[in-house]
């Protein structure tokens, strides 16, 4: 039965640690066998962990999960968990003296919400690995969309509440699925109308402001965002393969927020490859792909309620 969830591909399993109180958490999605994985980052403010990893020529082939956090580059510190729960369990790339699991990550700026002065830790990051499954997977304001806010052009009292959303398609044999936590500065748009669905609030007139519109009347941008996420096939792809498939998902953030890729943005996607099916045209894969991650961002901003005294885009109606 399909989810409509990165869980979906066979071999992937997602966990949450969420803290509402303090508005933070992260995500780990688990691949412990281990899958041919790539990066793309597209933001100019990222924080990551083992991306030069994922590139090709490197020697490492295949990552084990992929963390994605809120706090901040102090929510890196998460990963440690991650990595000391598949050790636990025998999984990791084998050295000869040790099996060291790969765990890429990448964090969003959340501090913002609730308090700065709590972010995932390795404590954290186990339990989200404690806590994961291959089954339905819970979105909004859970893991690392738990402090994610989109809209911050006009400051953060105007800002809205996002979160984590996910989605996938089957192609064939082949399923693809996707995971993103959406953070953006910019708007967050539905790629099927057009329609600014979370941003900015006229706070008067109880609608979205557009962002592109407010830039052009040379306001600030508030450094502290990022949307970050997993793309994942049960397709056979290899490193250069699966890279340029995290490359094409990008068209996803491009359809969905706007604007993307920014100086104040870290946006990242990771991609995984299990190769539980066979061959898959890199090019079909990354164009359904990136229909995937949009619809992932959409339902993030769907699914998210209000919190720490900041509106959701269904409390706009």
């Amino acid at each position: 039965m399909m989810h409509n969830a990165i869980t979906d591909v066979p071999g992937i399993k997602v966990g949450h640690y969420t803290d509402r109180e303090a508005a933070t958490g992260c995500t780990v999605i688990l691949c412990e066998e281990g899958a041919v994985a790539g990066v793309d980052v597209r933001g100019a403010a990222p924080g990551t962990r083992e991306t030069d990893s994922l590139r090709p020529m490197s020697l490492v082939g295949q990552a084990h999960a992929i963390l994605l956090s809120g706090g901040s580059a102090f929510g890196l510190d998460a990963a440690g968990g991650v990595m000391r729960y598949l050790e636990e369990r025998g999984y990791g790339f084998d050295t000869g003296v040790a099996k060291v699991p790969i765990v890429p990550a990448a964090i969003l700026f959340d501090l913002r919400l609730g308090s700065a002065q709590v972010r995932p830790g390795p404590d954290e990051g186990y339990k989200a690995c404690l806590a994961a499954s291959s089954g339905p997977v819970a979105e909004g304001c859970v893991g690392t969309g738990t402090g994610a806010t989109v809209g911050k052009i006009l400051g953060p009292e105007r800002m809205t509440k996002s979160g984590l959303g996910t989605a996938s398609q089957r192609l064939g044999k082949v399923t693809i699925g996707a995971i993103v936590a959406v953070n953006a500065f910019g708007d967050v748009v539905d790629p099927q109308t057009g329609k600014i669905i979370a941003g900015p609030r006229d706070l008067e007139k109880g609608v979205f402001l557009n962002t592109i519109i407010k830039m052009k009347e040379s306001l600030s941008a508030l450094p502290t965002n990022t949307t970050i996420g997993v793309i994942a096939t049960d397709a056979s792809l290899d490193k250069e393969q699966v890279n340029k498939m995290a490359q094409l998902a990008h068209d996803g953030l491009a359809r969905t927020i706007r604007p993307a890729h920014t100086m104040v943005d870290g946006d990242a996607i990771f991609a995984l490859a299990t190769g539980k099916e066979g061959p898959g045209d890199v090019t079909i894969l990354g164009a359904i792909a990136a229909e995937v991650v949009a619809e992932a961002i959409v339902r993030a901003v769907r699914q998210a309620e209000g919190l720490a005294g900041i509106p959701a885009a269904r409390d706009m109606k």
